[in-house]
């Protein structure tokens, strides 16, 4: 697929805006995901695509849920596994190398993520605030134990059982109803307050507060914003570059066309 005339003057108008950049922010959701073959909401894989209840009697939403998991850790982690194993088959794609690369290019880029697949990491991103958490990190709520996993089929079982106090271990990811964790939501409302020259919006419906925030701050204090969607969100109206395409093949095309015109 290659991007239309229209995409096209648009890529080529972020491009502009790349060359007086010098601080960038990206905030990804699960779009840019979606094009490592993930489905961008509700059961990666289309598990629970379509269905109000879980086989369990309850919404997903409460399946994973903060209370579900402390409770009944059994459900929340039947359904995150399913989740886990989903993803487990895709990897990184052009788009996250991309960040990665303008990472490496600009004296300062960080990346805001929404998603738990642990993509960003992998690709190499450094400075990386995944708001939501990793599903690959594990913790004790207990005694506060933590380590990492490369795959759920490398545990014992499933629920895991803390090796310090026995209690059962959980994916360090935020529930719903859970709080965002108090140091990464500082280190976003750091970085916004530092400034950024270009703030990017990436694959995400912007649906929550936190990830409208720096959008919204640049609207307001003239810097310029970029959204890369197919489709229509809560942000489209206000940003000053809105291109209509995937993610992986628009941020190509943007760093493809900067790479040009150096």
């Amino acid at each position: 697929m290659s991007l239309d005339t229209e995409q096209q003057s648009n890529v080529d108008a972020v491009v502009a805006l790349l060359r007086d950049a010098e601080s960038i922010l990206f905030i990804t959701g699960a779009g840019i995901s979606a094009d490592s073959g993930l489905p961008t909401y509700r059961g990666v894989g289309g598990i629970y695509e379509d269905e109000d209840l879980t086989e369990d009697g309850v919404p997903i939403e409460a399946a994973l849920s903060g209370q579900m998991i402390e409770t009944r850790p059994e459900i929340s982690w039947k359904h995150i596994a399913r989740i886990e194993q989903g993803c487990r088959e895709a990897g990184f794609n052009r788009g996250h190398e991309v960040i990665t690369e303008m990472e490496r290019h600009f004296p300062r880029v960080w990346t805001l993520t929404q998603n738990v697949d642990g993509f960003h990491r992998n690709a190499g991103t450094k400075n990386l605030i995944d708001i939501h958490g990793d599903y690959h990190d594990l913790r004790c709520s207990r005694c506060g134990y933590r380590t990492e996993v490369a795959a759920y089929r490398d545990l014992p079982k499933i629920p895991p059982d803390c090796p310090d106090c026995g209690h059962h271990l959980r994916p360090d990811v935020v529930f719903f109803g859970e709080m965002l964790p108090e140091e990464k939501y500082t280190k976003l409302a750091t970085q916004v307050r530092i400034g950024f020259d270009l703030v990017f919006s990436v694959g995400t419906t912007s649906v929550f507060p936190y990830i409208v925030m720096p959008v919204m701050n640049a609207f307001q204090t003239g810097v310029p914003t970029i959204e890369i969607n197919p489709g229509q969100t809560e942000v489209s109206g206000i940003v000053n570059v809105k291109i209509s395409a995937g993610a992986a093949e628009t941020l190509d095309a943007i760093w493809t066309g900067y790479q040009r015109t150096e």
